[in-house]
């Protein structure tokens, strides 16, 4: 068997492997809607999409001239965690299209798949609950943003991906997201194949716009660079 081009893919969950419907974005921006008694005009929601939910609401605040303590961010997050909750119960998420055969094929080649993201570990692990995914099963690992000292654009939750899975070499390493800041964390981790998807917030122009190797239509898409 011909040895595949990349030992890992670290992948985003919501909006590259999991259809939210957006709900996530929503749910940060009612959450801090709520906490300060105004709307949040789109280019800052859009600035922070991609990051860990905290960072998002502690970067919202602060870009808002709002009060961004410890102490409101925690509260404005549980805010976000309660709303979450109940959007994912009234709309359950489901895998894009093709995601899972993508999985198998990747495994099948011997390449690690991993899931990182911005959520909580909660959060994450109640939406591989209702998707019926298993780490160890389904994929390899899951590294949420509770793990890392910064999330995206930071390249800590790649390289904690890497840990994860024993993958030593950042280089045959592929990363892959639906936002500019999951591009800019597969650049500063060293990624070899930085892959950007339109399957959600971003089209393809502004992922373009970003440090990458490739943008596709869908995360299928990483199966042709085995």
């Amino acid at each position: 068997m011909t040895h595949p081009a990349y030992d890992l893919a670290a992948l985003d969950m919501a909006g590259t492997t999991v259809e939210g419907g957006g709900l996530v974005y929503l749910a940060v921006e009612r959450s801090v809607a709520e906490s300060i008694g105004g709307d949040i005009p789109a280019d800052v929601l859009r600035r922070w999409k991609g990051t860990s939910k905290e960072e998002a609401i502690a970067g919202i605040l602060t870009d808002l001239g709002e009060d961004a303590s410890a102490a409101r961010v925690a509260s404005v997050f549980e805010l976000f965690t309660a709303t979450i909750d109940e959007a994912y119960r009234e709309h359950p998420p489901t895998p894009v299209p093709g995601v899972l055969e993508t999985f198998d094929e990747l495994r099948s080649a011997g390449v690690k798949v991993a899931l990182q993201t911005g959520y909580s570990a909660p959060v994450a692990a109640a939406i591989l609950d209702q998707l019926g995914w298993r780490v160890g099963e389904t994929v390899d690992a899951l590294v949420t943003s509770d793990l890392v000292p910064l999330s995206r654009p930071a390249p800590y939750l790649v390289f904690r991906a890497m840990e994860a899975t024993r993958a030593t070499d950042v280089r045959r390493v592929l990363t892959a997201g639906d936002t500019p800041n999951d591009l800019g964390a597969g650049t500063a981790a060293g990624a070899g194949f930085v892959v950007g998807v339109t399957t959600g917030s971003f089209g393809r122009a502004a992922l373009e716009a970003e440090p990458h190797t490739h943008v596709f239509d869908s995360i299928t898409g990483i199966a042709s660079l085995l």
